[in-house]
């Protein structure tokens, strides 16, 4: 079979789903792998290196799709309603693992089913203990949670250690992390790293504790909502207008004493929560810093402006939504590691084929169109 990575043609967009170790252990099982020229350039991998690796290099995106029976991709496939159309280069029944954002993007969807091709948004991998290392969204949410660290720290009008030196003592920044998930465990480790004093917050009590092993500091809401507010799936629940009112108190206070705030909350396929108020921004000290991991899906700041560095009256607001796409090499090795142990498992040592369980949890979670429709119940439920 035939498994092809295109360059990733949406603007913005560094990262490339494949690497030179991914492509030889995908050629040793009987794979042919082809790249598009150029693909790998941001993340350090050449076309040489990608040759060397086992894979045979496509003049350009159409050359790369046509004959694809799997297609790796970061992003999904650009439609007719896009710059490229990425769709038409592709044959009937090609098989597309990629970052979908299927949840908020029904129409891209139903055009996939049009064509007929089979799809897997990677990001609906369910969240069990097997598929951990086929979690797109917890491998690139690691480095976001690093790099809104690293954004905020360069923003900052200050050092983040304490440092005591002959000429006085510079006292240590202080970081609060709003959300707790991977995204925000990692960077409250890279704060405490850095040696920022770090408190945290998030509605499931559960994180509490993964909290202070990281040496931060919980702040609580209301204790006993926060046990209740957690899915089987492991996502925040939406929570109660009485909670949320109680909530935007303490955060308010907390928050006016923060050098920088990192936001992290997200919903599947709902706007971002707004945590963090006009008010309670204006309430910071002047050099102080947002930095907003959920600019995408409209903020979890009100002031946040995607993609920007947005200065409110001397606070700055950082808005990038494709941290890891800063990181790409790493970004890069990461996806495609979880590529390769999505597919790995279903094959065929001895027939060197791909024979997917289509009643397996990762594969059932994951699939969105096949056979020319959308067969995803939770993608057939979004309005």
């Amino acid at each position: 079979m035939k498994i092809s990575i295109p360059k990733e043609n949406r603007v913005g967009e560094t990262r490339v789903a494949a690497s030179p170790e991914v492509v030889k252990k995908f050629t040793a099982m009987g794979f042919e792998v082809t790249v598009e020229s150029g693909a790998g350039q941001n993340s350090g991998f050449t076309d040489e290196i990608f040759k060397e690796a086992g894979a045979k290099i496509a003049s350009d995106t159409k050359s790369t799709l046509s004959n694809a029976d799997i297609i790796f991709k970061i992003q999904r496939l650009m439609t007719s309603n896009d710059e490229i159309d990425e769709i038409s280069m592709c044959k009937k029944d090609a098989m597309v693992l990629a970052h979908m954002s299927a949840l908020v993007s029904k129409k891209d969807s139903e055009e996939y089913a049009k064509a007929s091709l089979t799809t897997f948004a990677m990001d609906l991998m369910p969240r069990i203990t097997r598929a951990q290392s086929m979690d797109v969204l917890s491998s690139q949410s690691n480095l976001s949670g690093y790099q809104a660290v690293i954004k905020g720290a360069s923003s900052f009008n200050s050092a983040f250690p304490m440092m005591m030196t002959a000429a006085g003592t510079v006292a240590p920044a202080k970081v609060f992390i709003m959300g707790v998930g991977v995204a925000g465990l990692q960077a409250i480790a890279t704060a405490k790293r850095m040696g920022a004093i770090v408190t945290a917050y998030d509605v499931r009590a559960a994180t509490k504790e993964q909290v202070e092993s990281l040496g931060g500091k919980f702040l609580i809401v209301d204790e006993e909502a926060m046990k209740e507010a957690e899915t089987s799936g492991g996502y925040a629940k939406e929570m109660t207008e009485e909670y949320k009112k109680k909530e935007q108190e303490v955060i308010k206070k907390h928050i006016k004493d923060q050098d920088i705030v990192i936001t992290t909350a997200l919903i599947p396929g709902r706007p971002a929560p707004k945590l963090v108020t006009a008010e309670m921004v204006n309430s910071m000290r002047t050099g102080s810093v947002v930095v907003d991991l959920a600019a995408e899906m409209g903020g979890n700041c009100e002031l946040t402006k995607r993609n920007e560095i947005f200065d409110a009256d001397g606070v700055k607001i950082v808005g990038f939504d494709n941290l890891p796409g800063e990181l790409p090499k790493d970004a890069s090795t990461l996806f495609a590691k979880n590529l390769l142990n999505f597919l790995s498992p279903h094959v065929n040592n001895e027939t060197k084929k791909l024979e997917l369980d289509w009643e397996d949890e990762t594969v059932k979670n994951t699939l969105v169109t096949k056979g020319g429709s959308i067969v995803s119940e939770i993608v057939k439920g979004v309005s």
